[in-house]
């Protein structure tokens, strides 16, 4: 079994605690350490023969005016009055590329545009040039070909439901004579006797 107890907060026993134990060996050897700095400290003041003198005070004299505190005051003022030089220190600038791509300015300038009159009449000689003078000069010497047949003109032809009639849908064929005979019989039974006749004996069971 395991000799590590839990034990409840505000409780120190003395017997198989070894918390207790860490916490003694701690102090133990933190009492080493400050033994060995002291010495040490006493070693490096007894080294400089200068560093003994500064650290006892020096006797206050009541009828002397101190001046620790006027000595302090002009050495902040000295120390104010140097000129003193801020260096900055800034990261290396990054390495600049000019691309022509991104950097408009290193293109080269854009051709001046011709004015609007002079593209009209450059459009214009071009036009002469393809229509007239470039078929001719290709045709110098040569018979004239025949023209063909011109295409002949078709009539234009909109349908148009209000004058074509064979656009419409067809008519509903009309009744039979007999068929029109017998509605009509049968209408005028409904409204001169069955429809009076329902009418009365609804208002009567009301």
């Amino acid at each position: 079994m395991s000799d590590i107890h839990s034990l409840f907060t505000g409780v120190l026993p003395t017997h198989n605690h070894f918390g207790l134990r860490n916490t003694q060996a701690l102090a133990g050897v933190s009492h080493v350490w400050q033994d060995f700095f002291a010495r040490a400290l006493a070693e490096q003041l007894g080294q400089e023969p200068g560093a003994q003198v500064a650290a006892d005070p020096v006797p206050v004299d009541a009828s002397v005016e101190p001046s620790a505190g006027s000595d302090l005051l002009t050495q902040i003022v000295t120390q104010r009055h140097c000129d003193v030089q801020d260096t900055e220190i800034a990261p290396p600038e990054p390495l600049f590329l000019p691309i022509a791509e991104f950097e408009l300015e290193l293109l080269p300038p854009a051709a001046v545009p011709f004015p609007e009159d002079e593209i009209v009449a450059q459009q214009r000689q071009q036009n002469f040039e393809s229509g007239w003078v470039r078929p001719i000069v290709l045709t110098a010497g040569q018979p004239l070909p025949e023209p063909g047949p011109a295409p002949q003109p078709k009539p234009l032809f909109l349908p148009i439901a209000e004058f074509e009639l064979d656009l419409l849908p067809p008519a509903a064929e009309p009744y039979p004579e007999e068929e029109r005979v017998q509605q009509q019989k049968a209408l005028d039974f409904d409204c001169g006797w069955a429809r009076p006749l329902i009418l009365n004996n609804l208002r009567l069971a009301a």
